[in-house]
C-alpha cells in the first residue's frame, strides 16, 4: 500500500509569524499526512468486503481529497519559507510569463492580495496551466474545492485562521498577507514554475 511521509522543513525566523505558530502549523500538516494514510488503509480494507461497502468507500474517497490537498498545499506553503526571504527575480521565466497578463509585479501583487482576502477558510494560489492559459489565480476552499484541473500550484498562501490568528488576531489578516510576501523565498517559487514548464515540454 502506497503511503505518504511528512516532509521536514528548515524554516528560519519569520517576520510576524511566530515560531510557535509555525510549530503548531507543521503539526497540522503532519495530521493531514497521517489521516491520508489512515483513509487509504480503510479504503483497502473496505474494498475487500464486497459491494455492500461501496457507499463507505465512496465517502472515504471524498475525504481523501481533503487530506491529500492538505498535504500538497502545505508543502508548497512551507517550502516557500525555506532558506530565508529571496526577492523576486525580474529576469526569471516566471516574471516573463507573468508579464503576459499583468503590467507589473505590483499590479499582480495587488490582485493576488485581494484574492487572499476572500472570506472563509481556504487558499489563495498562483497556478500554471500548461495547456494554454498560462498563469492563473485560484481560490481553493478548504484544501481541495476549486483546484483548477490540470494546473500546477506555483505559489500557495494558506488563509485558514490557524495560519495567522494567534499572531495577528482576526483583524490582522491583511498584515499576515503582507508578512507572507516579506518572508517569501521567490527562488523556490521560480524553480517550481520552471519545473512545471519543463514537465509540460515548454
Amino acid at each position: 500500500m502506497e503511503t505518504f511521509a511528512a516532509k521536514k522543513f528548515e524554516i528560519p525566523e519569520l517576520r510576524g509569524i511566530s515560531a510557535k505558530t509555525t510549530e503548531e502549523h507543521l503539526k497540522l500538516y503532519a495530521g493531514y499526512v497521517r489521516h491520508a494514510n489512515l483513509i487509504l488503509d480503510e479504503i483497502a480494507r473496505n474494498q475487500s468486503t464486497g459491494a455492500e461497502a461501496t457507499y463507505a468507500v465512496a465517502e472515504m474517497q471524498r475525504r481523501f481529497a481533503f487530506e491529500f490537498g492538505g498535504i500538497r498545499n502545505h508543502e508548497v506553503y512551507f517550502g516557500s519559507f525555506e532558506n530565508g526571504a529571496v526577492a523576486v527575480n525580474p529576469n526569471s521565466a516566471l516574471a516573463a510569463e507573468g508579464s503576459k497578463k499583468w503590467p507589473s509585479y505590483d499590479a499582480w501583487l495587488a490582485k493576488f492580495k485581494a484574492l487572499a482576502m476572500t472570506r472563509g477558510p481556504g487558499w489563495a494560489m498562483l497556478v500554471y496551466d500548461p495547456n494554454g492559459a498560462g498563469l492563473l489565480h485560484s481560490w481553493v476552499d478548504e484544501q481541495h474545492l476549486g483546484h483548477l484541473p490540470g494546473t500546477v500550484p506555483i505559489l500557495a498562501l494558506d488563509m485558514w485562521e490557524h495560519s495567522y490568528v494567534a499572531d495577528y488576531q482576526p483583524s490582522g489578516k491583511g498584515k499576515y498577507v503582507d508578512d507572507f510576501f516579506a518572508n517569501l523565498n521567490w527562488k523556490f517559487i521560480e524553480d517550481r514554475f520552471e519545473t512545471a514548464q519543463k514537465c509540460a515540454g515548454h
